[in-house]
């Protein structure tokens, strides 16, 4: 029964189009054995599906390495599919069969062979979208046909009159001066002998649209622009390309105007039939001009592209008090709706898009603020009927004010249309409360919604931005739920390209809010924080090596900062943002900055000398390491009173010394004991704002206090996790207040109910409560970890997560009448866990039906301070005690 699966390469199935110069193999052991662990892996990559024409073949490798595995055969030719199958031997169970093979295949690898000129309709009205046209013909029977393409702005591909894939928002948004992904496409199985025609249609989205709360627009470039390269390869031998250049034409059509935040007007009338297919005369179509611009910052796309994951039919059809006609999704979405209509010629349809309905229970817009959100539609009169779905926009919404609609509104005519990166989703959590359950329902849909090319902060207002924040908080549990490591590797990209030239990160990436917003702590430490935890997650070196003069660069900032180099006291933070014990009127918690700060300057210092020792850097290891002992010094001398008290009397400001370990070992009780103090006598209620909160309950379990940590998660008064899930939210809400207890809303102008931050209570909920969680020196699950803490406010908790390595599973439960404990794990081939047992005894464990002595897989026993601590190999696990 041992076995092959899921073999990727550079963490795709099948990639058409990389530009990986060594890309690294992956593959999943699969046996109904336990204790099974490979000792060697053979890789082949052929020319052929046969694999009669080897470019590389590994031979036999006596290791048990099952990911990263890097391709080391001759350099890997541009345009050129490559077939890949790999076997393995493990001892007892021999060798498997050979894996069904796979491919990739590789891009343009050398901006030269770039023979398109990027092509633009610069005298064309600039809100239309515009329509870009080639008619060619194709002389010979294809053998394969490839579309590379990307455009300065959004674009839709078409070939013959019908669209080009299904990827959305391409090529999506990036420090376009320094990257730009292109996409590719297969269209083989679209041409033929004949004529045929390419199209292209061009929005503005974040290239020049409106981004920020400004209003500013062309930030990247003030014109549209093309680029088109389709190579088509024949039966006989030959080629052709047919390229963006001065033979395109350009018109603009029924999209009238498309952008990120204001929505879309489509006046169906002004269609151009079938105009991206042969025949179609052009003659009212003007020249295109070219523009002169370099291919060197073209890279293939490598983050997961955006499509349309999931529809959501309506929940229900409301009338609102003041007269509206509401249809409500049921879930706050991100995305846009899809309706059916049939209306006479001129017939004006208006969708707006809401979050929330107000107390009264209307229809509510202002906390959008300039984001307009709405899609306007005008009927051509068509006697079947029509169907519309905006192209270069997308909403944040659960509510659809419907206006205009011909005739009885039916819920049965609109769809939900759900998008965002097309991650895998990886984790899952359930427990025996359902209000935490829906709490983690919003959990996911806090991140679909906002991971759209780039993690933004929210998905409706004019915002919509990579805050660096609130990336780096909520990483570690984004991680846990979605395979994302190519999403924020191109993002991290994006950091580093608009880092400043002092080492400061701008507090949005890509930047677009100045060269002056930059530098504030917990934000910038996301040049740092995010690459650890991606490697942790994935054990995957090069995101390290990629990102390192990024990390040494921002710690370096810090240590350039203010009048003491192991204290950062000076210049803008953030601070604890939107912490309750905030002043009134301020968005800042009480919380003193340097100390956040100093904190902050600490751990990533800390995670800067475990990337140099990891990259075999010793001397910067070392380096770092001192900076790190001299920043603790510091902070306790400056922040830490001499028998031990946190001179700041806030949950944040404990929470931070016992996260980032400030505390001497003799301090952490009282520092811990403080912290439970505080929370109860705000009636178990946290003050935390950004900053505090990810850590808030996972210090508190880890120090003493886990029945602490439970009530506050299982709190459902205000402040509160489950607050809003009383107040029936479907996502993360900014404000533990957004709506208050009398209905009426915190504020009008930063009021969020989509926004991932808060989210981060996800990993204390998979790591502590379920107890699933990474071992630093073993990354990416080679070594497993897994603790549970039961506690009396649950009767159960499990967690599963799909590893490179394969599926892990963590989950308990506890009988209230017997007190009998049931510990169910799963553990992927090629791994080994350390199980910990809360409150067993090694004499009282049975492992399914036999004594736990007599268990097969089990390497060790071992009695730690009332636990049981295991270590064991592969496979599944059934251990049930009666818990001491």
């Amino acid at each position: 029964m041992l076995r092959i699966d899921g073999v990727t390469c550079e963490y795709a199935r099948n990639p058409v189009g990389i530009d990986v110069a060594q890309p690294r193999f992956s593959w999943t052991v699969m046996s109904d054995k336990r204790d099974v662990v490979q000792s060697a892996y053979q890789v082949e990559v052929a020319l052929d599906v046969l694999f009669s024409e080897l470019v590389w073949q590994s031979g036999r490798v006596e290791s048990d390495q099952s990911v990263h595995v890097a391709y080391g055969g001759e350099p890997l030719r541009s345009r050129t599919r490559y077939h890949l199958r790999v076997r393995v031997w493990a001892d007892r169970e021999g060798v498997t069969a050979w894996s069904e093979p796979s491919y990739f295949e590789m891009g343009l690898l050398d901006s030269q062979e770039w023979v398109a000129r990027w092509i633009t309709a610069t005298s064309i009205d600039p809100k239309p979208c515009t329509l870009l046209r080639r008619d060619f013909t194709v002389d010979h029977k294809i053998e394969s046909a490839r579309i590379y393409a990307t455009a300065h702005g959004v674009y839709e591909l078409q070939l013959d009159g019908e669209r080009v894939g299904d990827w959305v928002l391409t090529p999506g948004w990036t420090s376009y001066a320094n990257q730009l992904p292109y996409q590719t496409y297969d269209v083989t199985h679209r041409l033929e002998q004949g004529a045929h025609t390419l199209g292209v249609i061009l929005g503005d989205g974040w290239y020049k649209g409106p981004l920020g709360w400004n209003g500013q627009e062309n930030l990247y470039g003030d014109a549209r622009a093309a680029l088109v390269q389709l190579h088509l390869q024949y039966e006989d031998g030959s080629q052709a390309v047919i390229a963006s250049d001065g033979q395109w034409t350009a018109s603009t059509g029924p999209i009238l105007r498309s952008e990120i935040y204001y929505g879309e007007t489509y006046d169906a009338r002004l269609e151009k039939a079938r105009w991206s297919a042969p025949g179609f005369d052009d003659a009212s179509f003007a020249a295109v001009y070219l523009v002169d611009e370099a291919c060197t910052t073209l890279v293939a796309q490598e983050s997961p592209p955006m499509r349309v994951i999931d529809e959501i039919q309506p929940l229900a059809l409301l009338h609102t008090p003041a007269g509206d006609r509401v249809i409500d999704m049921g879930q706050n979405m991100v995305g846009w709706v899809r309706f059916r209509v049939q209306g006479d010629a001129g017939t004006v349809i208006t969708l707006h898009h809401a979050e929330v309905l107000d107390h009264e229970g209307n229809f509510y817009t202002d906390n959008l603020r300039s984001a307009r959100q709405l899609v306007t539609y005008t009927c051509k009169g068509a006697a079947e009927g029509e169907v519309f779905e905006p192209h270069f926009t997308f909403q944040g919404f659960r509510y659809v004010k419907v206006e205009g609609y011909p005739g009885e509104l039916s819920m049965a005519a609109f769809t939900g249309r759900v998008i965002h990166s097309d991650y895998e989703q990886t984790g899952a959590f359930s427990c025996s409360d359902p209000l935490v359950n829906q709490l983690q329902h919003n959990i996911l849909w806090g991140q679909k919604g906002n991971f759209v090319d780039v993690p933004t902060d929210c998905p409706q207002r004019d915002e919509r931005l990579g805050w660096t924040g609130d990336a780096q908080v909520f990483v570690r549990t984004a991680v846990f739920n979605g395979r994302v490591p190519t999403f924020f590797s191109k993002w991290l990209r994006d950091l580093a390209f608009d880092q400043m030239p002092d080492g400061g990160v701008p507090h949005v990436i890509p930047n677009v809010l100045g060269a002056e917003a930059y530098g504030s702590s917990a934000w910038g430490d996301a040049a740092v924080i995010c690459p650890w935890q991606l490697y942790l997650a994935y054990g995957d070196r090069r995101i390290l090596e990629s990102q390192y003069e990024s990390m040494q660069a921002w710690v370096r900032y810090i240590h350039d900062q203010g009048d003491d180099e192991w204290l950062w006291n000076t210049g803008f933070h953030f601070g604890d943002w939107l912490a309750l014990d905030a002043k009134e009127g301020s968005y800042i918690g009480a919380t003193p900055k340097d100390l956040i700060a100093t904190a902050y300057y600490a751990h990533s210092t800390d995670l800067l000398a475990k990337t140099a020792a990891v990259l075999a850097r010793t001397a910067e290891a070392e380096l770092y390491r001192r900076w790190h002992q001299e920043i603790c010094v510091r902070f306790g001398e400056e922040f830490v009173t001499p028998r031990g008290r946190i001179a700041a009397y806030t949950q944040t400001a404990h929470v931070l010394a016992l996260m980032f370990d400030l505390v001497k070992d003799d301090q952490r009780k009282r520092t811990a004991d403080t912290l439970a103090l505080l929370i109860r006598e705000n009636g178990y209620r946290l003050t935390t704002g950004f900053v505090g909160t990810p850590y808030l309950c996972r210090v508190l379990s880890e120090n003493g206090h886990h029945d602490v940590a439970c009530q506050l998660v299982r709190q459902t008064e205000y402040p509160s996790w489950l607050y809003s899930v009383q107040k029936g939210a479907t996502t993360i809400w900014e404000h533990w207040d957004g709506i208050k207890s009398d209905g009426s809303f915190w504020s009008a102008d930063m009021n969020s109910f989509n926004h991932y931050a808060y989210g981060s209570i996800g990993d204390w909920l998979y790591g502590v409560l379920a107890g699933l969680d990474t071992d630093p020196e073993f990354p990416g699950y080679r070594r497993i970890r897994i603790a549970p803490k039961p506690d009396a406010a649950f009767s159960f908790a499990k967690v599963g997560h799909e590893s490179l390595y394969g599926l892990i599973g963590s989950g308990w439960s506890r009988e209230d009448e017997t007190g009998q404990m049931t510990i169910s794990v799963e553990i992927p081939v090629n791994t080994v866990a350390t199980i910990v047992l809360p409150g067993a005894s090694g004499l009282a464990v049975w492992e399914g039906d036999v004594p736990l002595g007599e268990a097969i897989g089990i390497h060790s026993v071992t009695q730690q301070d009332g636990d049981l601590s295991l270590e064991v190999g592969s496979g599944h696990y059934v251990f049930t005690y009666l818990a001491v």
